[in-house]
């Protein structure tokens, strides 16, 4: 596979670089635009593993090489909002190849009142409400320093790649396109707290708590002797556990603390008995010790020039990279695609600037224009029609890899005890079932199997035996200890693709450790990123979740793609494969643009109070004080002040909250969410951020009610 990747926001150069760790051989544009933040500003981690050449669009020589490119490509990929200052994105695209792949990432998308607007993925935090779901309940809205949603997006456009090959000869309304707008990509990542506003519940608007949690206590990052430590009591037990621990069962157990409602109450009092006995010990001691007794903990792991966590060096996460002599030792992620057949590439060699301008010319010269496609197709308007995905999830990372899966036609099967998921019931509610758990697992069909006993185990055998893909994040082993380790399940069958998502992956050093979202972001690196003093901070939306999440999904076709590309399997004639995943691995990766920086990072906005909340500014602090005087910031609102700043040349955004977000106009446009009509019931369902424009798009099915395709289900794979 030749990609082109012309698009200058990090976003395409991430989604370029997923591609070239499967092994495309991917172009880096090089080109000098005026914008604030694009993949040049993360050079060695996005021009790794790819061909350089430099492009003046001025020079007839090089419009020639680049529509020579175009004309031989299978891939284009374009941030079409940026990319318009220096390229003419039409005129490139007529040059493809009929059946060549056009990926656009752009802030806003192709509708909606924002299209066309660039945005940096700073003002996208701002204006989606992943803004002022982060910092201190007592504070300002905090930015997340790096480009995450850039990340995030790049992951959904080297998914949408992936997905345009496995559709091939899909009933279409022409070329195959992706479309990703990091606006969607950013609603998409606040899902935590959208079911409350979707209700209208009072206190909707959910205020930032730093690092606290708003429905457990304790939860909260403590200051050991040496360091940073977060801890997470997601229960009562968990906390009764640790009172004993520490010698405080009389206190824990009266009537202000003993229940977890109470604790969120009286957090503070819970906090002043957490931090002296934190402060008492080494984060080694104190992590040993919560470990012990089962409380999801871990130490903050810094990035001083890189993640310092011992399990991402025991999984091979950070690498040197190969660079021209004299150049600055630097630091690049592995691959988080841990595959058994197909694994990802680790991208260490970094090319300088236009070298490989002559062996692009000989790749062109040996590469012919690929074949047209065929004329008319008889396959379903689905990208994954005809696939079947067996997913064992609860919360968040599988199930929404299943969802995602779900949304591109896959039929996917639910697979839950007769209790149900624990997430069925989380309030608030609607039609008996939690608006959480129903917007989350659309798409699906439930199937009630109790994996305890043989008969249940029977069943999911014959499952698996008709199945394309088996998705899980239960803890590592746990469906080995059931007779389904990886061997196991590709005797059962042979073309299977298992894909297990867990925090800290099955070949891991921390063995049946608990894994929060909270604790990945800290032992990945996300959550030294940000800080209040000298006080880390985590993100407000469970970005270690959603990332885990949406990887997934992309590994999941990767190996779908890998079984048509690769089909004669392995020495045993397996055409399927294990997929070991985990979130510390991409919640690394996603923090490459702060490696290499001796003396950190700095925001490089800031944000003003005015009268009716918040606004960011593309400045320092000391500037913004200065704008927000000379203004009468405070008398201003939102929308006053940023055309005040704009029209002195400063770039600015308004702070939105989850409400507003929900509700305003880019949103609804786009169709974010909507409320479908079930059986005279209405649900909210959640519309996924891949999309692919020349394929059929229906509107999502609410999640099902527990157990309700039981019976067609043992039928149909009987």
């Amino acid at each position: 596979m030749l990609v082109l990747e012309v698009g200058q926001r990090v976003a395409a150069s991430a989604a370029g670089s997923l591609l070239a760790q499967l092994g495309a051989q991917v172009v880096f544009v090089e080109a000098q635009i005026a914008f604030p933040e694009t993949k040049l500003s993360y050079r060695a981690q996005f021009a790794a593993g790819k061909k350089s050449i430099v492009i003046d669009p001025t020079r007839a020589e090089d419009r020639d090489l680049l529509n020579d490119l175009a004309a031989r490509c299978d891939v284009l990929l374009l941030s079409g909002d940026i990319d318009l200052d220096w390229l003419d994105c039409a005129a490139l695209q007529e040059r493809l190849p009929a059946q060549a792949i056009v990926c656009d990432v752009s802030a806003f998308g192709s509708s909606g009142p924002m299209t066309g607007v660039a945005a940096t993925d700073a003002q996208v935090q701002a204006m989606s409400g992943i803004m002022d779901t982060t910092g201190p309940a007592d504070g300002l809205p905090v930015q997340l320093p790096i480009p995450v949603i850039e990340q995030l997006s790049g992951i959904y456009a080297a998914s949408g790649v992936l997905a345009c090959v496995l559709g091939q000869g899909c009933q279409s309304t022409g070329r195959p396109s992706v479309e990703i707008a990091l606006y969607d990509v950013a609603f998409s990542a606040v899902t935590a707290f959208l079911a409350p506003t979707f209700m209208g519940t009072a206190g909707a608007e959910l205020s930032r708590v730093g690092n606290r949690h708003t429905m457990a206590a304790p939860w909260n990052v403590y200051r050991a002797s040496d360091g940073w430590v977060l801890m997470c009591a997601g229960n009562d037990d968990q906390w009764m556990r640790w009172c004993d621990l520490t010698g405080h069962r009389e206190q824990g157990s009266s009537p202000r603390l003993a229940l977890n409602a109470d604790r969120v109450i009286h957090v503070d009092e819970v906090d002043a008995l957490v931090q002296p006995w934190v402060a008492s010990l080494s984060i080694e001691e104190c992590v040993r010790q919560l470990s012990s007794v089962g409380i999801a903990c871990g130490p903050v792991a810094p990035i001083d020039a890189y993640p310092r966590e011992a399990n991402l060096q025991h999984r091979r996460m950070v690498r040197d990279a190969i660079m021209g002599p004299g150049a600055p030792d630097t630091k690049l992620p592995g691959s988080p695609l841990r595959m058994s057949r197909t694994p990802g590439q680790a991208l260490l060699r970094v090319p300088q600037p236009d070298a490989d301008r002559e062996s692009v010319r000989a790749l062109l010269q040996a590469r012919r224009a690929p074949a047209a496609p065929p004329a008319h197709s008889t396959r379903p308007a689905r990208a994954l029609s005809g696939t079947v995905v067996v997913e064992l999830g609860h919360y968040t990372t599988a199930p929404v890899a299943a969802r995602l899966l779900a949304a591109l036609g896959a039929q996917v099967i639910k697979i839950e005890p007769p209790t149900g998921e624990a997430v069925r019931l989380w309030p608030p509610a609607r039609n008996g079932q939690g608006v959480f758990f129903t917007f989350q697992n659309s798409d699906k069909q439930s199937l009630v199997l109790e994996l305890d006993k043989k008969e249940g185990c029977a069943t999911l055998t014959q499952l698996l035996r008709k199945a394309d893909v088996l998705v899980e994040n239960l803890r590592p082993g746990a469906l080995a200890r059931k007779g389904f380790a990886p061997a196991q399940l590709l005797q059962i069958n042979p073309s299977l693709l298992y894909c297990a998502i867990s925090g800290f992956g099955a070949d891991s050093i921390y063995e049946g450790r608990p894994a929060f979202d909270t604790v990945i972001q800290a032992m990945s690196g996300l959550m030294d990123t940000m800080h209040l003093g000298d006080m880390p901070l985590k993100a407000g939306p469970s970005l270690a979740d959603v990332l885990g999440a949406v990887f997934g999904m992309y590994a999941m076709l990767a190996g779908l793609v890998a079984r048509r590309v690769v089909p004669q399997g392995d020495a045993s004639g397996a055409r399927g494969q294990s997929i070991d995943l985990a979130m510390q691995d991409i919640g690394a990766w996603a923090t490459q643009t702060a490696w290499n920086r001796p003396g950190g990072i700095t925001p490089a906005d800031s944000v003003i109070a005015c009268a009716d909340g918040h606004v960011l500014v593309t400045c320092d602090a000391a500037t913004a004080q200065r704008l927000a005087d000379e203004l009468g910031a405070g008398a201003l609102t939102r929308a006053a002040l940023v055309d005040a700043l704009v029209k002195a040349g400063v770039r600015a955004a308004p702070v939105r909250g989850i409400a507003e977000v929900v509700h305003g106009e880019q949103t609804t446009s786009r169709r974010l969410w909507e409320v479908v009509n079930q059986e005279g019931l209405e649900y909210t369902v959640l519309a996924s951020p891949l999309r692919l424009l020349h394929l059929e798009r229906p509107t999502p099915r609410p999640g099902p009610a527990l157990g309700r395709d039981t019976q067609s289900l043992m039928k149909a794979f009987a």
